[in-house]
């Protein structure tokens, strides 16, 4: 709301026609910044910004696009046929902002507003996985730069009961219920994504990487233990 605010306040004290879009996308994805060639009129120049003090692509009628030096460069393109078409490749969590498109042409200025918002991958952040009484208490946060975000956890078994569909997981693990995993997923109007932990009994918490070492490093021990073993008995 308040961006929107400001890009009237903007276009009025210039005097300027303007419209606004709002575009939501994923992260990765490609995405086209475009409004309908018939609203911009006969225009002759037009320039992109990233924001009100940064320029990222310039085009002047029968010539070539110009570029400029911005972590967006090697990444956007104007379209051969419709130069006010802005198109971004692998959208990132960076690339959020209010987009400004203006034209010029026939003695008229015009400016759109694109709200550019990827949708961020959740973090679960594990806050405490705590051995209490012979059972396990598992406090997790699924954590997401999106409040529009709705949740749903999960284990190897589907989806928990509606009670724990929130934000913060919290559970009480014993070997009936205990579950191998623990999924967040979130989702938004455009997308979801997710992120996972795993349990490892009796009450310790890991991402897959940290189970690749346990692994790894259980593959070198028992034959290094075993073969200890047996050089000992041979010995002896």
């Amino acid at each position: 709301m308040e961006a929107i605010m400001r890009v009237w306040k903007t276009c009025l004290n210039l005097h300027l026609h303007c419209s606004y879009q709002s575009t939501t996308v994923v992260s990765g994805s490609n995405v086209s910044l475009q409004i309908p060639e018939d609203l911009l009129g006969n225009y002759k120049q037009l320039i992109w910004f990233y924001n009100p003090q940064q320029k990222i692509v310039e085009w002047y009628v029968s010539s070539s696009p110009t570029y400029y030096k911005s972590p967006l460069k090697l990444r956007i393109h104007l379209d051969p046929q419709s130069p006010a078409h802005l198109h971004i490749h692998q959208v990132q969590k960076e690339d959020s902002s209010t987009y400004i498109l203006w034209t010029e042409g026939d003695g008229a200025s015009q400016k759109s507003f694109f709200q550019l918002n990827p949708v961020p991958e959740p973090v679960i952040e594990i806050e405490k996985a705590e051995e209490v009484n012979g059972n396990c208490y598992l406090n997790l946060s699924c954590v997401i730069e999106d409040e529009s975000a709705s949740y749903v956890w999960y284990g190897d078994s589907g989806p928990f009961s509606n009670e724990f569909q929130k934000k913060v997981l919290e559970v009480s693990v014993n070997p009936q219920n205990q579950s191998r995993f623990y999924t967040c997923k979130a989702s938004n109007p455009v997308s979801s994504k997710n992120d996972t932990v795993y349990f490892i009994p009796p009450c310790t918490l890991a991402r897959s990487s940290e189970i690749t070492w346990i692994v790894s490093w259980w593959m070198v021990m028992v034959p290094t233990a075993a073969g200890f073993l047996l050089t000992h008995y041979e010995f002896f």
